[in-house]
């Protein structure tokens, strides 16, 4: 971010909503929109800076995720709109992006997603979350453990937070690694987003 604000890309195929998008962007203070196009190459040279790219494109499933994925090796953050809420949701979040809304969500939502992913965070639309199903055989307490990992907490901020030892976060981790197959902390917070399992703000 530079001087205090949030910068934002919107690239989507349909003008309404790219005007819309942006209206709103121009009334919240900390936020600057730096780039409006109908596509990835019409954006091409506007988005340098760029902390948040607003996606909503139209398009195959492998250009889609292609495109997500690209954003991503540029260095932005994505957040994808779309209406087919929970396949869009998976394949969007497999392929990179920090976050997924619903076109039902409402203005506030949108620009606190903005927010929440331009921290370096994730953020999903409630009405994703509400179609996700939690992870299976996961207890309460790795479930909570999971989430704040997803929230980007430290093993210490995790025992903090928790009223637990660190220790006992590194054993909840073991064991969400023995049930899940993966240790890796990138792994694990894909996984939360997956299920719902994001904090909010």
């Amino acid at each position: 971010m530079c001087a205090g604000f949030m910068r934002v890309a919107v690239i989507g195929d349909c003008p309404v909503f790219r005007h819309g998008v942006s209206q709103l962007i121009g009334t919240a203070p900390d936020l600057r929109l730096v780039a409006d196009a109908s596509s990835l190459q019409g954006a091409d040279g506007t988005l340098r800076g760029a902390d948040v790219v607003l996606m909503d494109l139209q398009q195959p499933l492998a250009k889609f995720t292609a495109t997500v994925a690209e954003l991503r090796e540029r260095g932005h953050a994505v957040i994808v709109t779309a209406s087919s809420v929970r396949i869009d949701a998976l394949q969007a979040i497999r392929a990179g992006a920090s976050g997924f809304l619903s076109r039902q969500a409402e203005a506030e939502e949108l620009l606190t997603a903005i927010r929440v992913v331009a921290s370096g965070r994730h953020y999903l639309s409630a009405s994703v979350d509400s179609l996700l199903e939690q992870p299976r055989n996961l207890t309460d307490r790795e479930q909570d453990v999971l989430r704040l990992v997803a929230d980007g907490a430290t093993d210490d901020e995790i025992a903090c937070r928790l009223s637990i030892s660190k220790y006992t976060v590194r054993s909840h981790l073991d064991r969400i690694g023995e049930k899940t197959g993966s240790r890796r902390r990138s792994d694990l917070t894909r996984m939360a987003i997956e299920h719902g399992l994001t904090g909010r703000e």
